[in-house]
Formats: structure tokens, sequence, C-alpha cells
């Protein structure tokens, strides 16, 4: 067995693990919430909108992590038709949410979520990190994402508004 297939073998047995351990029944309302929320982003462009609109002395800011939040949704869709990963499928996975497409690779609502605690944490009186976990953990449970891939959207939304912010500077400068 070589590397990539042991990778993959890890990766379905803590899926197993995670949807026989952790996926009790107010878990998986939790984590459909959290799915309905991270949907395209939506929750977060949302805030990132409503910060925008009230808070005048840093609209830019705002403006600035909002991209951040579009631009690693974004590129999460483009990389998933590039690494073609198919979602769970396994009669020891139980499905418990629809998703708008077959791919896996990178999970979006991992990399929506991770840009969004990462470009909002300065502009919000609240801990945004706790977020991250939480998605992660609700896309196992709702089994459409294996741990590989909402570990590659968490980097993903990690790096995004770093490039963002820096592009952003590059511009006001």
């Amino acid at each position: 067995m070589n590397a990539v297939q042991r990778v993959a073998e890890l990766d379905l047995a803590v899926l197993r693990a995670v949807q026989e351990k952790v996926a009790l029944p107010g878990a998986v309302g939790v984590a459909t919430g959290l799915s309905h929320a991270g949907e395209h982003a939506a929750a977060w462009i949302g805030i990132g909108a409503v910060g925008f609109l009230v808070d005048r002395r840093r609209r830019r800011q705002w403006a600035v992590a909002t991209a951040s939040v579009v631009a690693a949704h974004g590129a999460s869709v483009v990389l998933k038709r590039v690494a073609r990963r198919h979602r769970p499928l396994d009669h020891h996975v139980q499905v418990r949410v629809g998703t708008p497409s077959r791919w896996s690779m990178p999970s979006s609502h991992a990399t929506s979520t991770t840009a969004a605690a990462v470009a909002f944490a300065p502009l919000l009186p609240v801990p945004t990190w706790p977020l991250v976990p939480a998605m992660m953990a609700s896309r196992l449970v709702l089994g459409v994402h294996y741990p590989t891939d909402v570990a590659a959207g968490a980097l993903l939304g990690a790096a995004t508004p770093v490039v963002v912010g820096a592009v952003a500077r590059r511009i006001a400068a």
C-alpha cells in the first residue's frame, strides 16, 4: 500500500469514527444549521455586508475582509473542479444533507468559514476562531467530506485573506 492509499484509508477511518461517535441528534442539528449558514459563504458575506454598511469608519477593512471571503469561496469552487475528488461514498457513512455538487476537495464551507474567521477577527468584538473547528466537524458529522477535504479548505481559507489583504494594500499604496 502506498502513502496515498494509506492517507485515503485513514481519511475514511476518521470519517467513520466521527459519524459513529459524534453524530448524535443534537450534533446533527447544529451541523445542519452550520451547513445552511455556510452555503455559498452566504452568512459570512452577509456579516461582511452589514459591517460595511454600519461601520463607516472601517468600511475599507470590511470591504477587503468580505472580498477575502468571496475570493476564498471562489478559489475553493475552482479547486474542486481541478481536484475532482468525489464526496464520501461508503455504506458506513450516512450523508445527512444535500450538496450543490459531487466534488469534495477542498471543502468550500471550511474554506469560506476560515477566511471569514481570519478576515473578520480584527473587526468583530467576539472571537471568530471557534467557527472554524465547528464548521470543519460539521462537514464530517453530515458525511459530505473527508477530513483531508476540510483540512485543505481551512488552509486555503487561512491563506486567502493574507493574499487579498496584501493585494489591497498594494493597490491602496
